[in-house]
């Protein structure tokens, strides 16, 4: 199953995502479920699936005004430098030996087809991109209800069975800013966007098979699988696990292959009228037009 969040009449909707458009999630499971976070936390997917089935479509797919999937995520944990390559602000440097976190705050994320936001002054000069896997956390395995939540120093061999399902996010850095603190510079306001759906783990044959494709302006710039990771996913699970208890619908962002602006020779920065799609099979497009500052 897919799920989307969009806003109507300024409010927050769920909505069930299909090839064809978005069933808007109505009446009393609208109440009971008003967001994605609120569906993993009930476990209520049963109930949407079965109340879906059948409808047609309400909203057209390029119509919604799109909020980031887990807009309301109590945690949003980003994972740095997890793939090999040039790194985007120190150059040439050799693998991490430990797992580097950050969180992005609240504003940082837009939805899907909503306008990046180029940020002020001289910080526009060094405005990069990075797609990313997003990681949900919930009940994702046999046995796992959310009465077992919230997980903490979870095994690496039950990492999946906390992973509820999956999106995208376009990680926005400014690369200047991160020389004076890694938060400074991944928390522009509107910088970086998350969607444009969150999909069921059980959707995913094969979490380490799945292929990254981060287009600028259509060109490829970006191409990975999780099995190109640093720290894998079990990994990453159990090392955020044992900092902090998970809740249902925290989300972890693994990282970023080369291929950005900052990471390519010579690099490569976003402006105005850039297109960013982050594309991993089985999950969706995230697409994004950079918005000058001026709009």
């Amino acid at each position: 199953m897919k799920l989307a969040c969009y806003l109507e009449n300024e409010k927050p909707r769920l909505g069930v995502y299909s090839d064809g458009g978005i069933i808007a999630v109505t009446g009393a499971l609208a109440d009971a479920y008003p967001s994605i976070r609120a569906v993993i936390e009930k476990d209520g997917f049963q109930d949407i699936a079965a109340w879906a089935d059948g409808k047609a479509p309400d909203v057209g797919l390029d119509d919604a005004h799109y909020l980031p999937p887990l807009h309301d995520a109590e945690k949003v944990i980003c994972v740095g430098v997890n793939y090999p390559k040039r790194h985007p602000v120190h150059g040439d440097m050799p693998p991490p030996e430990n797992i580097s976190i950050f969180n992005k705050w609240e504003g940082a994320l837009v939805g899907h087809l909503q306008p990046l936001i180029q940020p002020p002054g001289a910080a526009a000069e060094t405005f990069d991109y990075e797609g990313e896997l997003v990681l949900v956390i919930g009940p994702g395995g046999p046995g796992v209800s959310p009465e077992d939540f919230p997980c903490r120093a979870v095994a690496k061999q039950d990492a999946f069975n906390v992973i509820a399902g999956y999106t995208i996010m376009n990680d926005g850095s400014v690369r200047d800013w991160q020389k004076h603190s890694v938060p400074a510079g991944k928390n522009f306001t509107g910088s970086g966007a998350s969607g444009p759906c969150f999909v069921t783990a059980d959707e995913i044959d094969d979490p380490f098979k799945m292929q990254l494709s981060t287009r600028l302006n259509g060109e490829e710039v970006q191409s990975a699988t999780p099995a190109d990771m640093i720290f894998d996913i079990p990994t990453i699970i159990h090392y955020v696990s044992t900092i902090v208890q998970l809740k249902p619908g925290d989300i972890i962002s693994t990282g970023s292959p080369s291929g950005s602006g900052g990471s390519r020779q010579p690099q490569r920065f976003l402006v105005p009228g850039d297109e960013l799609e982050i594309e991993w099979s089985g999950v969706g497009c995230l697409r994004n037009k950079v918005q000058g500052k001026t709009g």
